[in-house]
């Protein structure tokens, strides 16, 4: 990367080198695979009331302890599985969040057999065409808009829970519901151009 590029990526994902790696390659990236969808759901919510990073220097023990977001077999877990995974794996020891990944899993296939996928069942709050911000400075980025609020309410009603509309909005940028990397920033165009594969 050149000076000029530095400069201009997004400030939140300056911190770190793990959370520049995570910006420069996958967020704002368009994902319909529901298995990725479902891991985003399960860390954006896993994150609430703390630190991006805190969450994603331990993605792979997440991804561990939830069997790679298999949601056949985690609807099939309850509070059993929550002590073995506080006890095995480093992920944030907050019984309500861990147990909520088995009943989101339940409440995700439901919605597969209903709408075909779970990318169809979330992409409907864009209308199944990302969003383009051109955002000139990070201040201007909204924590939620209408759509996350209606992802939010949508899913509080199928039984999801740490949904709030701050994670969902959170949600939307992670997997390139919303382009919302800086105008300036080199990845600004490689999240566009994802959006045409």
């Amino acid at each position: 990367m050149t000076m000029a590029s530095e400069m201009n990526t997004c400030a939140w994902a300056m911190h770190q080198p793990l959370e520049r790696e995570y910006h420069d390659a996958e967020w704002g990236i368009v994902s319909k695979d529901d298995n990725y969808l479902f891991e985003f759901l399960t860390l954006e919510g896993a994150q609430a009331g703390l630190s991006w990073y805190t969450i994603l220097k331990r993605r792979d023990a997440y991804k561990q302890a939830f069997d790679a977001y298999n949601l056949e077999r985690l609807a099939l877990y309850d509070e059993a599985r929550t002590e073995e995974i506080i006890t095995k794996y480093d992920v944030v020891k907050h019984r309500g969040k861990i147990n909520s990944v088995f009943s989101n899993a339940r409440a995700a296939l439901l919605l597969q057999e209903e709408y075909g996928s779970l990318a169809a069942a979330l992409w409907q709050f864009v209308d199944y065409e990302p969003v383009n911000n051109r955002w000139q400075e990070m201040g201007q980025i909204p924590v939620s808009t209408p759509e996350s609020k209606a992802m939010s309410n949508f899913l509080k009603k199928r039984g999801f829970k740490f949904v709030g509309e701050t994670i969902c909005y959170a949600f939307m940028q992670a997997v390139g519901m919303v382009n919302d990397h800086m105008v300036s920033c080199p990845c600004y165009s490689k999240a566009l151009a994802s959006q045409a594969e």
